[in-house]
């Protein structure tokens, strides 16, 4: 894709904030070239729209929050990692409620809805961050690196002590037919175990088996089981993509993660952007020779740690 993206023709869907509970309606408009991605809350009176961007992200405990005071959106991140799955670059997004509807917990939904509205390109051309020198950064035992490479690839790993999980790892070298078939469909999940400690924190209020893969002590809870063996470790991906997209470009690096979350996600944007020596923009263009060369200048023995 040489050229930026957005919808045909606005677009409403209403469901209900894993977290919050609440029922909302999200309607996605059509916008110009180099507008990105932003969001305006229609409930709240004279509140300006919020950029989709890492330097507004306020919260990262369970979910992505852009926003300040009363004038945030809660989950943006399934939403985001389709965007940027399909190659939409420029998005208003209308919503009356405080929270992006979780609808199945996967990003299916939102990219059948998107496909089946229509996508269009726009006479501008898509913006590329290159990175040219490894960035790291880590908090305990978590971490998060970005190194060059021609294309986005990720590879992560989690690790939970639960018999259905244990150690999952994937490599997703990203294209946007292998985001549609492999990463948009996996589900979040959580734990019976942590449901009273998340609730007790005002989470999870619209939680259930429709939107979530829930796991007791031995198995998944939910009747129809898992849709991939290891949607859990897809779904993680699912998520970085959505977090990675706030860098308000298209990515070519290659994404390392251990044990990483929202949080981490965000303090990598951070340190990309504030290490101007570790990255170069240029448009589509030249994109390929430009990473191309990227890719094959020297690196730094180590990475960069946060």
């Amino acid at each position: 894709m040489t050229y930026q993206r957005t919808l045909s023709k606005k677009v409403s869907v209403t469901g209900r904030g894993l977290h919050s509970g609440k029922l909302v309606t999200l309607t996605l408009h059509p916008a110009v070239a180099n507008a990105g991605i932003s969001f305006k809350r229609v409930d709240l009176k004279d509140q300006p729209p919020i950029k989709a961007s890492f330097e507004n992200v306020s919260a990262t405990e369970n979910a992505t929050t852009i926003g300040t005071g009363i004038n945030v959106v809660h989950t943006i991140e399934h939403l985001l990692g389709v965007l940027y799955g399909l190659g939409i670059n420029n998005l208003f997004c209308e919503i009356d409620g405080p929270e992006v509807p979780i609808m199945d917990g996967s990003g299916g939904s939102f990219a059948f809805l998107l496909k089946e509205t229509g996508i269009v390109s726009l006479n501008a051309s898509r913006n590329f961050i290159v990175i040219t020198e490894p960035i790291r950064v880590e908090v305990d035992d978590k971490w998060v690196q970005i190194e060059p490479d021609p294309m986005l690839v990720i590879e992560s790993t989690i690790v939970f002590a639960h018999p259905k999980i244990k150690t999952q790892s994937r490599k997703f070298r990203f294209s946007c037919e292998d985001f549609i078939t492999d990463i948009c469909r996996a589900r979040t999940f959580g734990f019976l175990k942590d449901v009273d400690m998340l609730k007790r924190k005002g989470l999870i209020k619209g939680g259930s088996l429709d939107n979530a893969i829930i796991l007791d002590e031995f198995n998944v809870v939910n009747p129809e089981g898992v849709r991939f063996s290891d949607e859990f470790i897809r779904h993680k991906i699912l998520d970085t993509i959505g977090d990675i997209s706030l860098l308000g470009y298209d990515v070519a690096g290659k994404i390392t993660s251990f044990k990483s979350g929202h949080h981490l996600h965000n303090l990598l944007c951070r340190k990309i952007i504030a290490t101007p020596g570790c990255y170069k923009v240029i448009s589509a263009p030249n994109q390929q020779e430009s990473a191309v060369v990227a890719f094959a200048l020297p690196r730094s023995m180590s990475p960069v740690a946060y």
